[in-house]
Order: C-alpha cells, then sequence, then structure tokens
C-alpha cells in the first residue's frame, strides 16, 4: 500500500513534532513516522526549554502528539527501512507499508553508546550524566566524578566545575600522557583531582551511586558521574538518499544550509539528526525552521508549475 503526503517526517522527537506542527498549521498533509525510541527517555525530565522547565520528556511528546493532531498531521508508529529520491520521495516502513511524499525531513535523532563500566547504563540518566546544561543544577555541590573517555573529557571536567568544586577525574583508559601542559595546568587550577587507573564499577546503596571503583579495589566516594557518551547518528537514509557528508569529532552528520536543507533537493535535517549538541529547545526550533521553510518550498514551486516556470 502506499500514501502519498506532501511532507513525510520521519521521527517525532522535539524536531519532528515540532516541524509537523508548522506543517500541519500550514495546512500541509503531513505524516510523522516514530520508532518510539527518544534520546532522552532515560531523563527523568527535560531542562532548560523556556516554560517546559522540568516536564518529564515522555509528557512533552504526549502534550506534541496532541498538538499536531489538531492540525490533521497523521503519526504511526513505525520505522523507515530505506528512502528512495525519484520524483520525490518514497520511503519503505518496517510494517510493509510505502509512503511518498515530496519533502522529506529526517529527524531521526542518534543514538548515546555509553562506554562499557558496569552499572553506567543502568544509571544513565540518573546520577550518571552526561551533561551539566541538562543535569548540574539538580546534583550542584554534590561530589562528582567524570569517566574520560578520550583525552577531550578534561573539557568536561572543567565545565562541571561550574556546578560543583568537588571533581575528580578517573583517566580511566586515557594515560596522563595523553593530557596537554595546558589540560594539567587548568585542571590544576580549577581544583579538580585527576586520578589515573581504569574504573572497574560503581558503587550502589539504596539504589543511589555513593561510589567509583577502580581495578585496583580502591573506591572513590562520588555521588554522581560525567560520561561523554559516544554519539552514534542515524544516518543511514542521507547515505542512501545520496546526501553530502561531513566527518566531526562526534559523528558524520549531513551538509546542510541555515534552513537545515541537504544537498539533495527537498531533503531536510532537523534535531540530532543534523548534529550532536541539538538539546532539546534547539531540536524544536531545527524543526521549526525546517517546517516554515518547507511550506514556502512547496508554495512557490506550485506557483512556478501554475505558470510554467
Amino acid at each position: 500500500m502506499t500514501d502519498t503526503y506532501e511532507v513525510v517526517v520521519l521521527g517525532g522527537g522535539a524536531a519532528g513534532l515540532s516541524a509537523a506542527l508548522v506543517l500541519g498549521r500550514a495546512r500541509r498533509r503531513t505524516l510523522v513516522v516514530d520508532a518510539g525510541e527518544p534520546r532522552n527517555a532515560p531523563s527523568a525530565h527535560l531542562q532548560g526549554f523556556l516554560s517546559r522547565d522540568g516536564m518529564p520528556p515522555a509528557e512533552f511528546l504526549a502534550v506534541g502528539r496532541e498538538e499536531i493532531a489538531r492540525y490533521g498531521v497523521e503519526l504511526v508508529r513505525d520505522r523507515a527501512v530505506g528512502a528512495t529520491g525519484d520524483d520525490g520521495f518514497s520511503v519503505t516502513l518496517a510494517s510493509g507499508r510505502t509512503v511518498r511524499a515530496r519533502q522529506l525531513v529526517v529527524a531521526t535523532g542518534l543514538k548515546d553508546e555509553l562506554p562499557p563500566v558496569p552499572g553506567v547504563a543502568e544509571r544513565f540518566g540518573r546520577d550518571v550524566l552526561h551533561c551539566p546544561y541538562c543535569h548540574g543544577w539538580e546534583v550542584r555541590d554534590q561530589a562528582f566524578g567524570v569517566l574520560a573517555t578520550t583525552p577531550m573529557s578534561v573539557h568536561q571536567a572543567l565545565m562541571v566545575t561550574q556546578w560543583s568544586k568537588d571533581v575528580t577525574l578517573f583517566l580511566h583508559r586515557v594515560e596522563e600522557t595523553e593530557l596537554t601542559d595546558d589540560d594539567l595546568r587548568r585542571l590544576a587550577a580549577a581544583g579538580v583531582r585527576v586520578v589515573a587507573g581504569e574504573v572497574a564499577g560503581l558503587r550502589i546503596e539504596d539504589d543511589r551511586l555513593t561510589g567509583v571503583r577502580l581495578g585496583d579495589g580502591s573506591m572513590h566516594d562520588r555521588e554522581a558521574l560525567f560520561v561523554a557518551p559516544r554519539p552514534v547518528p542515524q544516518n543511514d537514509l542521507f547515505l542512501a538518499l545520496g546526501a553530502e557528508m561531513t566527518e566531526t569529532p562526534f559523528g558524520t552528520y549531513p551538509v546542510i544550509d541555515e534552513r537545515g536543507l541537504t544537498t539533495v533537493p527537498g531533503l531536510w535535517a532537523a534535531g540530532n539528526a543534523s548534529g550532536f549538541a541539538e538539546q532539546v529547545v534547539n531540536a524544536a526550533s531545527r524543526g521549526y525552521r525546517a517546517g516554515a521553510a518547507i511550506n514556502g518550498e512547496l508554495l512557490f514551486a506550485d506557483l512556478d508549475a501554475a505558470v510554467g516556470v
């Protein structure tokens, strides 16, 4: 079965829903395909979104789905498994359904690949955290640990000192010789303790983090642990459709203009599908911008066709 829409949005997070809201209000026949796997699902609350600060992510998405439905936007729980771009776009869904669209928004986000330290995945979003802007206030003035995954983790350790002056950087599998002289000077100036040795696990008591255990058996009392997951962009569809990509230290992302348009006409990227550092409020903004730009593209394409341009 094939259905045709003016716009298909792949991904029902903040970016996808925001784009769909704009398009629905512009009276565009729009479909949102959502696999139901938001990046921030482990978090109890989202932060830093004016008027939505502290709202549970699931509640935020539920409100968004209700809003787009008011404007006739369809939403299906499904997953895109393939796409072609001949005369518009044809998207194959995991259910076997095929949908066509004049314009396609990919807002499928990314996945966080956590370091394989026992306890880290189970506590992620609770007291194992990745973003001080998302979680720093909630754990302010506690004893922080930072689990180094690369020498760039020094930056994370320095950043979190804004929320606590009790910070320990666990080098884990990073050698101290990999840190620059500037790194060491800044860590010392910020009062960050540097501990060599591989982290073997976490100490959990009464369902809360109380310590970080090294491979040599030594224990360091900590109440919150910051990690830097490896971002894995969901970029298969961009590759399949021939979009130009760019390598970054945080993964491979499509080349886009200021509106989110890729190098493939009619193919748009929004949210974490367009870059690593899009917080919820930024992702929603990206989606809004793409939705408004798409409406303009469709409007003028139809006008030009009507006058034979």
